[in-house]
């Protein structure tokens, strides 16, 4: 089957031009701009600042970018057709005093000016299933409102561009075993087979980093109540395992949890100083290969629970990792996953070719590869849909096609989704009840 037809809008090689009297002031201030478009989150991003003699210093990086699948595109056109088709980007820019340790983030900032970007849908359009992308904006815009001054200017690259994915779709949520199906529009093929399970307390698959992984041995003495250790051992999930199946019944990716969800002291809850992780694994050599990290813990963000991850690769050859995800979400709504690194994409498959996910196929690196990680994982890779507490949860998985030349490729997302997916599970306070498909036999918890 095709990749699906996504197009990304993309803002790129932003840089600011102040006048000439407010050049003492703006050695002192750091610029950040927000980037808005309507029906998607607010996205932030900082803003170099260039002399007015220096004109071609403006650095080549991408700030911010948004993704529609076909439908999503069609609902925007539609609302916009009152105004011809048209859409607007707003940027707008601000600036804050280096150093000052009361803004935390991209906040307490004076706005300086906006810029209006008006987006030609119909135009946008062409990009969807071509080889070519258009340019919307690029060049020197004039900033408007709060006294900003002629001399006030913006430099902005808009352009949109084709980005195929893979969209897989899982038939039921991941620890009752489902299907997983990939989309093409309406039409669904069964790819994949999911089986969780759980690990025997004594098998270890690798070794966990985190000291967490290993029991402390007891000491001859009683260092601790025999109330306290059952308390310990019940506020912990361990052990849980997804693996990934192709058509013919073949295992082409594991997640394993490695490192319990363990509730911090005197607490219900799996704390960030102390969270658990996962282990996505790959097949190689008559034997798992590990290929990425997950680790999850929840969080207090202004009073709302929320449940923040880490991913992290493991290349090939390699002690190092590379963190690819490091965010929260809310696990009351839910949200979404994503590995999205805005640094350009980089053309190690063609955009517009297909892949049988039902064919013979073989590893997806080769050995000694190094740096593999570095030159692959960049620009849009992956996105898993998350559901929040108490709803069902049948991921929906979107794969960047520059990311996939093999089924193991896909399947190993599809892992790290499940794992994700489990993770808000892991992650819940430990004063509630896990679905019985959760539990090990004879654990009533």
């Amino acid at each position: 089957m095709d990749p699906c037809p996504f197009l990304r809008i993309v803002i790129e090689n932003l840089a600011l031009r102040l006048p000439s009297s407010s050049s003492k002031s703006s050695t002192t201030s750091l610029f950040y701009c927000k980037i808005k478009l309507k029906g998607f989150p607010t996205q932030f991003s900082t803003i170099p600042l260039l002399l007015k003699e220096n004109h071609d210093g403006i650095e080549s990086r991408i700030h911010a970018g948004f993704s529609f699948k076909k439908s999503e595109f069609e609902k925007l056109a539609g609302k916009s057709s009152a105004r011809g088709g048209i859409c607007s980007l707003k940027i707008e820019i601000f600036a804050k005093k280096i150093g000052n340790t009361s803004a935390c983030g991209f906040k307490a900032g004076k706005l300086l000016g906006s810029v209006l970007l008006q987006l030609d849908l119909k135009a946008v359009e062409t990009s969807f299933g071509s080889n070519k992308g258009c340019v919307i904006q690029n060049g020197w815009i004039s900033m408007k409102g709060c006294g900003s001054g002629k001399e006030s200017e913006l430099h902005v690259n808009v352009k949109a561009e084709p980005d195929p994915r893979f969209v897989f779709e899982f038939d039921g949520e991941p620890e009752c075993s489902p299907q997983v199906f990939q989309v093409n529009g309406n039409v669904k093929q069964p790819v994949f087979s999911c089986k969780f399970g759980f690990r025997s307390s004594g098998e270890r698959i690798l070794r966990s980093r985190s000291t967490l992984s290993e029991p402390k041995s007891r000491s001859g003495c009683f260092s601790g109540s025999f109330t306290a250790e059952k308390e310990q051992l019940i506020k912990e999930r361990k052990g849980w395992s997804i693996t990934i199946h192709d058509l013919s019944g073949s295992p082409v990716a594991l997640a394993s949890m490695v490192t319990p969800f363990v509730a911090s002291p005197g607490t219900d809850e799996v704390s960030k100083s102390n969270p658990g992780a996962w282990l996505i694994l790959r097949p190689g050599l008559g034997t798992w290969k590990p290929w990425g990290r997950l680790e999850a813990w929840r969080e207090r963000i202004n009073g709302a629970d929320h449940l923040g991850y880490r991913f992290e690769i493991i290349p090939d050859g390699s002690i190092d990792t590379i963190t690819l995800a490091n965010s929260t979400f809310s696990k009351k709504k839910g949200g979404k996953f994503s590995i999205d690194i805005a640094t350009g994409c980089t053309p190690l498959a063609s955009p517009n070719s297909s892949f049988d996910f039902s064919s013979t196929s073989g590893s997806g690196s080769e050995p000694g590869s190094g740096s593999w990680a570095h030159l692959l994982y960049r620009g849009f890779v992956m996105s898993s849909t998350i559901e929040g507490d108490g709803k069902c949860s049948k991921p929906e998985v979107e794969i960047g096609v520059q990311h996939v030349t093999c089924t193991e490729d896909a399947a190993a997302f599809v892992a790290l989704a499940a794992a994700m997916d489990l993770s808000m599970d892991a992650c819940r306070s430990f004063s509630h009840k896990l679905r019985k498909e959760l539990r090990q036999p004879g654990q009533d918890q």
